[in-house]
């Protein structure tokens, strides 16, 4: 059954809808982690409307996307993008060790069992290959999806829930998990994996630079200049990759 705007964008998110800096510094990264040669099979696990399959295909002609949402699905599809998939990540359609590089971006916050999520993206992975993993840093001042209050959902970036005690928070926004290091440390426990990076990162701050763009401009070179100082505890996402062993 097709979930309705409002209902879809809490539990699954939004997905980049245009490509703007914010992206192309993520591409960036992700060209940047990923094993050497660089890699010809990568998937975007979650893609959205497909528009990191479409950046990175000109890097590994085999990037594949795929996607629980089959209307995101299509409508990547009608613009021209190929290779999109409708299917579950935490039941990956892939044979083990399928891919090089696996890109999860923004996406286990919002999966029923991340656990199950993070166990099929490390069985496709063949040995070496690389997990390339954003998600929400739990110290960022905002929850950056919305809260449900009073049985309603409001979306928007809303201050200092994400510093309540987990119960609470998660009373608040129960559509969505927000991260600490340890945290994501469990969900690799155990696995035959080593993390090569684990750190944080700013935003882009695309939408605010394209109302205020001197405003936009000058808050993303702040911020983004405090990811060398023991600020980046208060970024936005984690940015880890992981190895396969």
């Amino acid at each position: 059954m097709a979930l309705s705007g409002a209902t879809q964008a809490a539990l699954r998110g939004e997905p980049s809808y245009v490509w703007r800096a914010g992206q192309e510094r993520r591409l960036r990264m992700i060209l940047d982690s990923g094993p050497s040669p660089h890699p010809e099979r990568v998937l975007v696990d979650g893609c959205g409307l497909g528009l990191y399959v479409r950046a990175l295909e000109p890097h590994a002609p085999g990037t594949v996307g795929l996607d629980i949402e089959w209307e995101r699905v299509a409508r990547g599809v009608r613009s021209g993008i190929g290779r999109l998939l409708v299917g579950d990540g935490q039941r990956l359609p892939f044979p083990s060790g399928a891919f090089d590089l696996v890109l999860s971006n923004e996406v286990i916050e919002h999966v029923a069992d991340d656990r199950k999520a993070v166990l099929e993206m490390v069985r496709v992975l063949r040995p070496l290959g690389r997990l390339v993993l954003f998600c929400p840093n739990r110290w960022y001042p905002f929850e950056t999806h919305g809260i449900y209050w009073r049985g309603r959902y409001h979306f928007g970036n809303i201050p200092l829930v994400n510093y309540l005690p987990r119960f609470l928070r998660d009373r608040l926004a129960p559509h969505v998990r927000a991260y600490t290091q340890a945290d994501l440390r469990r969900l690799f426990q155990d696995l035959p994996v080593q993390v090569l990076r684990q750190t944080v990162i700013f935003g882009g701050y695309d939408n605010l630079l394209a109302r205020r763009p001197r405003l936009g401009r000058a808050l993303r070179s702040i911020l983004q200049s405090l990811e060398r100082t023991p600020l980046r505890h208060l970024g936005l996402s984690h940015w880890w990759v992981i190895e396969r062993q």
